[in-house]
């Protein structure tokens, strides 16, 4: 069985547990759509994001947020099948290492980009302005950024094995992160040596890339910045899990 069939059957299984447990995907759904009818209101009263349209400034920088925390909990889900000794069947399984890891992530992609849909159509009654060629290429940025930070989750969880380790590393770092990428505003209101640092975070240049293309705009610096970014990232992220696997799996 090549790479593939086993990415696939394993993808199968983990939508199957998906499936099973709908209250994830209901809180998934929710939580973008509360950050919008509870935070973007209070935007309205910034001269700035009145003029551009306070759906059109927060909903991109909603969506990277949403791109992000949609492949976080997957460390949880492994860190359960190490101690009931799902892993440890694996072990004695011939299927390819690297399937089990995009198994895990073609998982996370899928179970973010169905919400996300939803989320930019009830946003466009919002008065959230929906160009189809620029939210095209704003998904598949956001679909690279929610493989990255699955790939990440599921092997510190492979490295942690304990909750409360994995919870408190995610947790530490999701807040920085997500304020040093100008998700709920932009970086660009900030002082200068913020908007230095939010340089060093790879979410700040999604972010930033997002809001272009949410405007419709494809063929921009930000944009091909944020893909220079992302696909290397991406694919150091996937080589360095994929070791972890091997070493955990084996």
């Amino acid at each position: 069985m090549n790479v593939a069939s086993e990415t696939g059957l394993l993808f199968k299984r983990r939508m199957m547990e998906q499936i099973r447990s709908p209250i994830w995907l209901f809180m998934g759904f929710t939580t973008p759509l509360l950050y919008l009818a509870l935070f973007a209101p209070l935007l309205g009263g910034i001269p700035s994001v009145g003029e551009t349209g306070v759906a059109n400034v927060f909903v991109p920088g909603l969506l990277a947020l949403f791109a992000l925390s949609s492949g976080t909990g997957i460390g949880w889900t492994i860190i359960h099948e190490l101690q009931t000794g799902v892993i440890e069947r694996f072990r004695v399984s011939p299927v390819s290492r690297f399937s089990l890891l995009m198994g895990n992530v073609v998982k996370d992609v899928v179970m973010f980009l169905l919400p996300a849909l939803i989320v930019i159509i009830i946003s466009s009654f919002a008065g959230f302005q929906i160009h189809i060629g620029g939210l095209a290429v704003l998904l598949v940025l956001l679909c690279l950024l929610t493989a990255v930070v699955s790939a990440v989750s599921s092997s510190l969880g492979l490295l942690f094995k304990d909750v409360g380790t994995l919870a408190a590393v995610v947790t530490g770092l999701q807040l920085p992160i997500m304020l040093l990428a100008g998700v709920l505003l932009p970086i660009s209101f900030g002082p200068t040596w913020l908007q230095v640092l939010a340089h060093l975070n790879p979410l700040y240049y999604v972010v930033e890339a997002s809001r272009v293309l949410a405007s419709g705009t494809i063929w921009d610096k930000n944009v091909f910045l944020a893909f220079a970014v992302m696909i290397p990232l991406l694919a150091i992220t996937l080589g360095w899990a994929t070791n972890v696997y091997r070493r955990a799996v084996a």
